[in-house]
């Protein structure tokens, strides 16, 4: 015969007391006396009973539940980011319900659905217009962004993504090293604070090394190849803008200048350098493979879950702004100008 399922009135019984005083020490209540609640735990112990994880959590105000909304969940590196969070969230005994809002208008339904109704106990956003979408999150609702920037005197809840001032700093910086001087940017989208902290980077390098920044040489793409092909074509094509390297903003715009170049003839890196920032699996089989800026996007997700947990357990803790460092990967697209 199958073993009966042991109930808290088996405990209460066993140890006692009324079901009620098990409620409590189960939830862990500060209202049982010591003697009581190791009286219950032993009889708990002896009879083999497993609580409901589901009461359990009704009984706390909690569901398990995090709420995980990004832009799609096929890009790599949203899916590395959310793969790391959701393996740092079963570690600890919590969901992570993952969903992808691709427009505002999907976002703003989310958050009624998931957020708002109280079906989860907090929430982490993978977006790239992150202050815009976070005027949006609840007022008390623990909240992460992760993988995007964030103002650091943003009080709306805690962030974790990388240091994008400081990796577009070193990618420059290895691009003067080897003795480039006119150096293009094909930036993300101007109005991400990703974007203009790369910018920034990218100026602050020149500058310390006695190089002019020239406006002229950077121009706006929107992350994809696509974008990375057609403004190469358009940089080369202006006769005002020479330049032996180019830094873009991301793998996949440098994959696309890859392509323009070798349409155009250009030797790479015999005659220019490319630089790019993620370190995407594509980017060490380029053509050549790709110097790049290396994300730990997964060590990335596994902190902004562990900062979430955290801003669950303790919502009046000041908000956390944590930056991830990125690590220089030297292959062959990158090398000295050509002597011309």
């Amino acid at each position: 015969m199958p073993r009966t399922r042991v109930t808290i009135r088996d405990v209460a019984a066993a140890a006692g007391v009324s079901r009620q005083t098990v409620s409590r020490v189960i939830n862990d209540s500060d209202r049982v006396l010591a003697e009581t609640r190791l009286r219950v735990e032993e009889a708990i112990e002896q009879l083999g009973y497993e609580p409901n994880a589901v009461a359990r959590s009704m009984a706390r105000g909690r569901t398990g539940i995090l709420a995980c909304i990004s832009p799609n969940v096929t890009d790599y590196t949203f899916a590395s980011i959310i793969e790391g969070a959701q393996a740092e969230a079963r570690a600890q005994g919590y969901f992570l319900l993952s969903t992808s809002a691709p427009d505002r208008q999907t976002f703003d339904h989310l958050m009624d659905q998931l957020v708002r109704s109280g079906r989860t106990d907090g929430l982490m956003v993978i977006q790239p217009y992150i202050e815009d979408h976070s005027r949006e999150v609840p007022a008390g609702c623990p909240t992460v962004f992760a993988g995007g920037g964030a103002h650091a005197d943003q009080t709306v809840g805690d962030s974790v993504v990388l240091d994008d001032l400081t990796a577009a700093f070193q990618a420059t910086g290895h691009l003067l090293e080897l003795g480039h001087r006119r150096i293009a940017m094909i930036t993300g989208p101007l109005g991400e604070v990703c974007v203009q902290n790369r910018i920034l980077g990218f100026e602050r390098a020149l500058i310390a090394d006695g190089v002019a920044f020239d406006p002229q040489l950077v121009v706006e793409g929107d992350w994809s190849a696509a974008s990375g092909y057609a403004l190469f074509n358009r940089l080369t094509g202006r006769a005002e803008a020479s330049f032996t390297a180019v830094f873009a903003q991301n793998d996949l715009m440098a994959a696309g200048i890859l392509r323009a170049a070798v349409e155009k003839g250009i030797g790479v890196p015999r005659q220019l350098s490319v630089i790019g920032i993620d370190d995407i699996p594509m980017a060490a089989y380029l053509n050549p493979p790709l110097t790049t800026m290396r994300q730990d996007f997964q060590a990335i997700g596994r902190q902004a879950a562990r900062q979430l947990i955290h801003r669950v357990g303790q919502p009046e803790d000041t908000c956390r702004h944590e930056r991830v460092r990125a690590d220089l990967i030297l292959r062959r697209s990158t090398a000295h100008p050509a002597l011309l």
